[in-house]
């Protein structure tokens, strides 16, 4: 079976395992794991902030961040289909008492300086105002597009000019920063903070990173704890997230795949978003996204239900080309 339902699905390889199984370990609540220890100071180096905080998945690293920014009461400005509203369980509101309003991003799901200023609230005696702006990038609702160096920019110094930090979901930052060429930390050079996946494309088994200043990681030191996120000896899974960074260069193919993938599809007639990273999202005509994932099943491939009448695919590094070719012959066999 072919699995490209998500970049998630990655299996560590044998080098992340014996990294695991060999790993230096110590208490990290108390600070004293030394693998978890380097692995912060390696994240916060290459995403160009001054401090990093191991945790345990991307949405308790977006839920942290956003505690820690904000007071119970304020606004949170997202984009309407954003990760941190659509698919995090309500977090803002039930972990830090926020409330949320929506922008709409238009089809790549970018928060303009336009749109920051227009929806910001002042506070006063009868508002709480606005008290955090988020950004998502890749934007994973919108089939994993870019937003560019410039546009993220722009929506930091908005949210600075309103008075407010900004945080970056930054889940799959460094497929971004792959496909605009760029390093990731000149996509969140204007940011307060950011939180990237482990244990996405990069291959890791388990993990994120938030970063920001060391005013920042302090206090989302305690958050972590607060919300169960204090892991012990977690060298042994901070260890394969330190191979996982070394994973970066290695995105590229993954995209590429991703349009080689679109291509083919399109060759048997099926309406495909041309991909700008590893999201792969195919409209399923006259059939239903069950009925379509369904046959696509019965032919050994897996994807997801992604919106009414269209699916994903995501490629991934158990993804290689070959598998490429053969998901494409499959998914034809079902036309």
């Amino acid at each position: 079976m072919l699995d490209l339902r998500s970049d998630t699905v990655t299996l560590p390889d044998d080098d992340m395992r014996e990294a695991a199984a060999e790993a230096d370990v110590g208490d990290d609540v108390y600070s004293e794991d030394p693998t978890v220890n380097e692995l912060e100071a390696r994240a916060a180096e290459i995403i160009g902030k001054d401090d990093a905080l191991f945790v345990p998945s991307g949405t308790m690293g977006n839920q942290i961040a956003a505690k820690v920014h904000t007071s119970p009461g304020y606004e949170v400005l997202v984009e309407r289909e954003s990760h941190i509203y659509k698919w995090e369980l309500g977090g803002l509101a039930q972990h830090s008492q926020l409330q949320v309003r929506t922008i709409d991003g238009g089809d790549r799901g970018v928060l303009t300086p336009e749109a920051i200023r227009e929806n910001a609230i002042e506070e006063s005696d009868h508002e709480a105002g606005t008290g955090l702006v988020c950004v998502e990038n890749t934007h994973n609702a919108k089939g994993g597009v870019v937003v560019s160096p410039e546009e993220m920019d722009a929506a930091a110094n908005a949210a600075h000019d309103i008075g407010v930090p900004l945080h970056v979901d930054g889940a799959r930052i460094f497929n971004a920063a792959a496909a605009a060429d760029v390093p990731a930390s000149r996509l969140v050079k204007e940011a307060d903070s950011v939180m990237f996946c482990l244990s996405k494309g990069l291959g890791a088994p388990v993990g994120s990173m938030l970063a920001g200043s060391e005013e920042f990681i302090d206090a989302a030191h305690q958050v972590r704890k607060l919300m169960g996120g204090g892991m012990r000896q977690a060298g042994m899974v901070a260890a394969p997230g330190l191979l996982a960074l070394e994973n970066r260069s290695r995105l590229a193919a993954d995209h590429e795949n991703a349009k080689r993938l679109a291509a083919g599809l399109r060759d048997h007639g099926l309406t495909v978003k041309e991909p700008e990273t590893n999201i792969v999202l195919v409209e399923t005509g006259e059939q239903s996204t069950d009925e379509f994932l369904s046959a696509c099943e019965e032919q050994g491939v897996l994807g997801v239900p992604f919106a009414d009448g269209v699916v994903r695919f995501c490629t991934h590094w158990n993804v290689s080309t070959e598998d490429v070719e053969t998901v494409i012959d499959a998914v034809g066999q079902t036309r």
